[in-house]
């Protein structure tokens, strides 16, 4: 494929539909994305975070009890410092998406499916012109964000030094010690969601980590600098426009890091485990690919 004129995309699907537990991966461990990326990096481009399947007693039909999805999000994504955290902690430009997996539909009449049509309940925004070119680059280069439930349809992640800013996908180039600025911005859609109800974001969460390098190992699945280091509620929004909006500071920034953002319509703090029959319509969840700070 690295030969091809046009370059194509990948993502991996359903990373962790074999795992047996929490890190006990099953058919996709670790290594492969790392060593997929190495060999294919403007091709092999990221994984889906938010499976699909999210319709079936088994949300995400991820059926062993110990591994299922967390919130409709994969454990690999939806857990901070895990899989991801150390993928992006190497500094890999690799992206999450969510889709719908849809094979046979839960209003199926003949032969009830459990699955959502495509869009009905997860959705991937690229931020692109509306060309088959763009939409390409935008996934490429990771100007992404994943969402459930029509909670949101529009995410703006800025970060600024001085007069240089940098958005999902994009690295900020930022002196040392400096102060980085962090505008979010997100519009919540008036219109009902495919299931008639409006769900409304309570809280939106940013998480920063570290960027130290590849790791020795290959199969390393944690990034321990990866946290969470603002929790935003209503109170801290304000209206913009048709979107609302916050501003979080990062003070003195004098290594390498990246941010990235997540936000819910539930009170949990981190997303709990899926259970067997629970309503994904009521635990909804967006987020965001990073944005990276290189410090000179």
């Amino acid at each position: 494929m690295n030969a091809m004129r046009r370059l194509p995309l990948m993502f991996a699907n359903h990373p962790s539909r074999s795992a047996t537990g929490i890190g006990k991966y099953g058919l996709d461990e670790p290594r492969e994305f790392r060593n997929n990326n190495d060999l294919a990096p403007d091709i092999y481009r990221g994984m889906e975070g938010g499976p699909g399947h999210q319709a079936s007693r088994d949300r995400g039909a991820y059926d062993n009890e110990g591994a299922r999805t967390l919130g409709g999000f994969d454990q690999m994504t939806a857990i901070v410092g895990w899989l991801w955290d150390s993928m992006l902690g190497e500094g890999r430009r690799f992206w999450i998406v969510a889709t719908s997996d849809s094979h046979r539909n839960l209003a199926d009449s003949e032969r009830p499916g459990s699955d959502f049509w495509p869009g009905q309940y997860h959705k991937t925004y690229v931020r692109a012109a509306h060309s088959y070119e763009d939409i390409l680059d935008g996934l490429r280069l990771g100007r992404i964000f994943a969402v459930s439930g029509n909670l949101i349809d529009e995410l703006e992640v800025t970060l600024e030094t001085g007069p240089t800013r940098a958005g999902l996908g994009e690295t900020l180039i930022a002196a040392k010690n400096a102060t980085v600025k962090v505008t979010i911005r997100f519009r919540d859609p008036e219109a009902k969601n495919a299931n008639n109800e409006d769900p409304q974001v309570s809280r939106v969460d940013v998480i920063v980590g570290d960027v130290r390098g590849f790791a020795n190992d290959r199969n390393a699945d944690r990034n321990a600098t990866t946290s969470v280091v603002a929790r935003l509620e209503p109170a801290d929004w304000r209206q913009d426009h048709t979107f609302k909006s916050a501003t979080v500071t990062l003070p003195s920034v004098d290594h390498d890091i990246y941010l990235r953002v997540r936000g819910t319509n539930s009170d949990e703090l981190e997303p709990q485990m899926d259970q067997q029959g629970e309503n994904p319509w009521q635990d909804l969840w967006f987020y965001s690919n990073p944005v990276f700070v290189k410090v000179r």
